[in-house]
């Protein structure tokens, strides 16, 4: 069946010019004059894509894009405008826009924009590895071993008074962990106060976590509580306990050991009953030996601990990850029920993620602002994840500076060349992994032929990833 074009344009010379067209490239064309034909339309046929002027008598065409996404939340629309300013770009594509042309255009262009808004005009109702839920969840995601390992620690010392280390690399979602034993513990009524230990400067921490008197120092014009006399009877969260002074360690054991603090300035202590947290990224025995970590600290600390694994070592959570974020983020941006291809899934599932679930929420927010249509593709996914000029992958990063630094001391390095070589066999090892081994696939990703990528490949050593065809 051939694909249904709505054309909405009111100057009839015009509207029979591109109808014709549009018969031409093998579409199924229905003129609408105006917007309110245009709505009747649309109420009626299930359309691959809508191709409206911005001008148009009683009606914008921002206005026609509004209406017509109550209709079809999904439908591809296009917008052709004379005037193309910024300002009508940004309003078009935060409205819902497919995509919109500036008159004069070729018909090439307009025919590839139509392609491309069909493509996914059908993909919308293929089937895929994203569908909304009934119940998200708020906090923790994840079915894996290694999650379900976590969750039944979290079971087994959320009752108990103890203090916990939960331990993981930066973006794994520790303080979703300390917030969990919290909920489950019987102080869930009482207060959850979270410190970051490398937020505050070495000046402000102590007030900042016992509070002062007023005239305890310069600028002190009245009392103020702190961060451990507010969770009193609840749950305090010291994130990134590992990059605490040894001043200010000497300082909170104290309060552990005695289970009482001073404000600045003051004289009395005073009891507090809290329940201690403590997360870090750092490996604190190695701190200990280096003096950076009070040894009696940790043992305080380290009464029972949780190790939250990085991402990679659980990428079969991603789905359920990515659900959760689509679903969070599209409503925070108003978009109806975001799916998202299956290649663009499988994709998120072959990255390394150094950022952990951090950094897979930021590309899924990012794919939902840059992705012109539903579902999210796999091309989207990938404009999401460029990095930004100012970030460069630590790894290649430290592969630049060690060739260069080998090139300073004399030793002959061709730097350029060694670089360019590692930088290439990585990419192409990348994509036939992700393609499983299907050249054709990994070809048309890279933009290159086959038979460039099978000679990269027999270059490389990579020919035993190719699959047997």
């Amino acid at each position: 069946m051939k694909d249904e074009i709505l054309l909405v344009e009111d100057d009839s010379v015009l509207a029979r010019s591109l109808e014709r067209v549009l018969k031409l490239a093998g579409y199924n064309v229905t003129v609408a004059p105006g917007a309110e034909s245009a709505l009747e339309h649309a109420a009626r046929v299930r359309w691959a894509s809508v191709v409206t002027d911005f001008k148009l008598p009683h009606l914008s065409g921002l206005e026609l894009v509004d209406r017509l996404r109550t209709v079809n939340a999904r439908l591809p629309i296009i917008l052709m405008t004379a005037h193309g300013t910024a300002d009508l770009a940004i309003e078009a594509i935060k409205r819902g826009a497919y995509d919109y042309l500036v008159k004069p255009f070729e018909m090439s262009t307009l025919l590839a924009t139509i392609e491309n808004a069909v493509r996914h005009s059908r993909l919308a109702i293929d089937p895929c590895k994203y569908h909304e839920q009934e119940n998200i969840p708020a906090n923790l995601a994840g079915n894996s071993p290694a999650m379900q390992t976590v969750y039944k620690d979290i079971g087994r010392v959320a009752a108990t008074p103890t203090a916990v280390l939960i331990r993981g690399e930066s973006g794994t979602g520790k303080e979703l962990v300390a917030r969990a034993i919290w909920r489950h513990s019987n102080r869930a009524a009482k207060p959850f106060v979270a410190i970051n230990c490398t937020a505050i400067p070495e000046t402000l921490i102590e007030t900042e976590m016992f509070g002062h008197e007023r005239g305890a120092f310069t600028g002190a014009d009245a009392r103020r509580i702190g961060r451990f006399e507010q969770a009193d009877g609840g749950t305090i969260f010291l994130d990134e306990i590992g990059d605490m002074t040894l001043s200010t360690q000497v300082k909170l054991l104290r309060v552990l050991q005695e289970k009482s603090i001073q404000r600045v300035g003051g004289r009395e202590p005073i009891s507090v009953d809290i329940r201690v947290i403590a997360a870090t990224h750092r490996n604190l025995a190695e701190a200990i030996r280096e003096r950076r970590f009070r040894e009696d600290l940790f043992y305080r600390l380290n009464v029972v601990c949780i190790t939250v694994p990085p991402l990679r070592e659980r990428t079969e959570d991603i789905p359920q990850l990515v659900n959760c974020f689509l679903h969070r983020h599209s409503i925070e941006m108003g978009i109806v029920k975001p799916t998202m291809q299956n290649e663009a899934m499988d994709f998120l599932r072959a990255q390394s993620w150094p950022g952990n679930v951090r950094e897979l929420e930021s590309a899924v927010r990012r794919a939902l602002l840059v992705t012109p249509g539903f579902p999210i593709t796999l091309g989207d996914v990938q404009r999401a994840m460029v990095p930004s000029a100012l970030e460069i992958d630590p790894p290649l990063a430290a592969l630049a500076k060690e060739s260069l630094t080998r090139a300073a001391r004399g030793e002959p390095v061709k730097v350029y060349a060694e670089l360019l070589g590692s930088f290439e066999r990585e990419l192409f090892a990348q994509a036939i992994k992700l393609a499983r081994g299907n050249q054709v696939r990994a070809a048309r990703w890279l933009g290159i032929s086959r038979f460039t990528l099978r000679a990269r490949l027999q270059k490389f050593g990579l020919t035993n990833r190719i699959r047997s065809e």
